[in-house]
């Protein structure tokens, strides 16, 4: 994969069934893909090397976007989104890569701004389920 623009990542949400709206005025986007082992080591392990069980441990996903305010409708809907603490679903875009989309819930929303400078955003998403990868 050839080197991307960072403002080609969008970061989109649901607003009615199959229609997605982009996240506007963000500036910085960070999507981590964890998944957690699951240590099967016992005395009998082989020279006492650790030993993990495929496909056993937790998967989860978290995404973090820091922005400006652009957008009313995509801010309502985030702070509609938090405020209910409902599993939507989301969509992240990376070009040239694939589509990662499944259900998150808005699990921190921070507003800042300083009184010579712009009012900004943040916002944590947390996997509230199965996702899923198409490649583009």
């Amino acid at each position: 994969m050839a080197a991307q623009s960072g403002k080609d990542l969008l970061l989109k949400i649901e607003t009615d069934p199959d229609t997605f709206l982009t996240v506007a005025g963000l500036r910085a986007r960070t999507v981590s893909l964890n998944a957690r082992a699951v240590d099967v080591t016992d005395a009998d392990s082989a020279g006492r090397w650790r030993e993990l069980l495929a496909g056993a441990g937790v998967r989860t996903a978290a995404i973090a976007g820091q922005g400006i305010f652009r957008d009313a409708a995509s801010d309502a809907r985030i702070r509609e989104a938090f405020f209910a603490q409902s599993t939507d679903r989301w969509q992240v875009i990376v070009p040239d890569f694939g589509r990662l989309e499944g259900r998150f819930v808005v699990s921190a929303l921070e507003y800042a701004g300083e009184h010579d400078g712009e009012a900004s955003f943040a916002l944590s998403l947390a996997s509230a389920g199965e996702l899923t990868f198409e490649a583009i």
